[in-house]
């Protein structure tokens, strides 16, 4: 388990009392530090990456100093239940199946299914339109099980490869049309390759990527949903956004829309109360 802190030196560096910081605990939060360009190892040690930005922002913003593991993610959620920490800074679909045994923020960003495509490729503006097609997946992966439970009522092919890397691999070689993967990390890959470029969203997919809590953690789960909030507000979240994936979220984007309430509407553990950030 890797492990990196943000130390409360620094936070006073960046213009916060030492006595606000010193009154609070560390914020103790988790990432799958594997999953670039969310959370993934850096030179020299450490991880990076656009969780790791926008947690870090977080906790500047709520004077506390923040402590972040990197762990795989299926041992996430249960090392929290365990007491191990606060919340996942990690980005977790919001369902309504963990919605029921967890609190979440409300999205700061959409997660949906998309096409990656060759650049020069002719794109397609429905799912219709990849009959005759191949389109390449990781092994395994949700992604992998939408393309073969629909590959019959769409007409394309579906060719699996151990990892997404090598389903990019296909895309660039022409042995596939499209690779089927997560928005972000397919804007990630082609912001890094210009061989490829991204294709059609599959809107009908789209989730709120959270922070889960325990179901105890209401208060903190409010505290950290505000500082989320202020950050859309003015702009911070949608530039990290750019930064990391190379593109700007449009005006209705996760990364730009402060939702009502506390948490994802219409799902278990939402609090409708009507509140304003205090952005100060």
């Amino acid at each position: 388990m890797n492990r990196f802190s943000i130390a409360a030196a620094a936070l006073m560096a960046l213009g916060l009392a030492g006595t606000a910081a010193a009154q609070q605990p560390p914020l103790r939060v988790a990432v799958d530090g594997t999953f670039a360009p969310h959370a993934m190892p850096k030179m020299g040690g450490g991880v990076e990456g656009f969780n790791i930005d926008l947690f870090i922002e977080v906790a500047r913003r709520m004077k506390r100093e923040i402590q972040i593991d990197s762990a795989s993610f299926s041992g996430l959620i249960p090392a929290m239940n365990a007491g191990r920490y606060d919340f996942l800074a990690a980005p977790v679909t919001v369902t309504k199946e963990r919605a029921e045994s967890l609190l979440f923020t409300e999205g700061y960003l959409y997660t949906q299914y998309q096409l990656l495509i060759r650049k020069g490729s002719p794109q397609v503006a429905k799912l219709e339109e990849l009959k005759g097609k191949v389109v390449s997946v990781n092994k395994g992966s949700a992604y992998d099980s939408w393309a073969r439970a629909n590959a019959e009522k769409y007409g394309f092919e579906v060719q699996s490869f151990d990892t997404n890397t090598d389903a990019i691999q296909a895309v660039i070689a022409g042995r596939a049309y499209a690779n089927l993967a997560g928005n972000t990390v397919l804007a990630w890959a082609a912001k890094r390759n210009p061989q490829v470029e991204l294709g059609l969203a599959l809107n009908e997919t789209r989730a709120h990527w959270g922070a889960p809590f325990p179901k105890a953690s209401g208060a903190l789960r409010n505290q950290v949903e505000e500082a989320l909030e202020c950050m859309k507000l003015d702009g911070t979240v949608a530039k990290l956004s750019e930064k990391w994936f190379g593109v700007a979220p449009a005006a209705d984007a996760a990364e730009r829309t402060v939702f009502p309430g506390y948490g994802v509407p219409d799902l278990p553990g939402y609090e409708a109360t009507a509140h304003t950030p205090s952005c100060g």
